[in-house]
């Protein structure tokens, strides 16, 4: 059986307010498979950031473990937290925070030089999942020239260039008219099945949610499924 991409294994994490202990996340399981597209609905408040946080390495659970691939987490130190996250994890935020000096191809370069690549392979990789998501007649613009949904594919770009076996969205449409979010989630849609990763979508969207593998939510701290 394919090893999941992302397991949460009896994760929690509680936090103090003032006197106070509020448990977010109470003995979450959670496993995401490589080419599967997750959709995580659930209201503010009830853990969804801090349930993406832990899966992005970005927090450590109070209890619990942490798989990425066949890797655990929970003894890791930063340095090797932060390695594993750069080549194994992508993020896509609801704001694309690309930065505006530089233009969509050299977005995509930066990790990658980040990562260690040379400079030819990481222009021809940033060209390649450009074309991909469409934007191949857009690659030397900088993000002020771009719409809103060529900004969000040069993120869903930027976040993939590394190759991760998981990606992590939250919101990725949530700044975007419904007919540019629906492009925008088609092409990330399109990516995820052609390139074997596993992603976790936060959305309040509930029509996309539809629309992928499986649909979870947070209940009383535990991750159940959705009808």
């Amino acid at each position: 059986m394919t090893v999941p991409a992302l397991q949460l294994a009896n994760v929690s994490r509680a936090y103090r307010q003032g006197e106070n202990t509020i448990t977010v996340l109470a003995g979450v399981d959670l496993e995401i498979r490589p080419g599967e597209m997750v959709a995580l609905v659930a209201p503010s408040g009830a853990g969804k950031s801090t349930l993406l946080h832990i899966a992005g390495l970005l927090e450590s659970p109070d209890s619990g473990e942490v798989f990425i691939g066949e890797t655990a987490t929970h003894d890791l130190d930063d340095g090797a937290r932060t390695r594993l996250r750069r080549t194994e994890i992508g993020f896509v935020y609801q704001s694309h925070h690309l930065l505006p000096e530089f233009s969509a191809r050299e977005n995509v370069i930066l990790p990658q030089r980040i990562a260690g690549l040379s400079i030819p392979e990481a222009d021809a990789r940033a060209v390649e999942i450009l074309g991909f998501l469409g934007l191949g007649h857009r690659l030397d613009h900088r993000p002020g020239e771009l719409s809103g949904g060529e900004q969000q594919r040069v993120a869903i770009a930027r976040a993939v260039a590394n190759t991760p076996r998981l990606l992590l969205a939250d919101e990725p449409t949530g700044n975007l008219d419904p007919v540019t979010g629906d492009h925008v989630f088609a092409t990330l849609s399109a990516l995820v099945k052609q390139s074997g990763l596993a992603a976790l979508v936060a959305t309040h969207n509930l029509d996309l949610a539809q629309r992928m593998d499986r649909r979870i939510t947070l209940k009383d701290g535990r991750v159940v499924a959705m009808a």
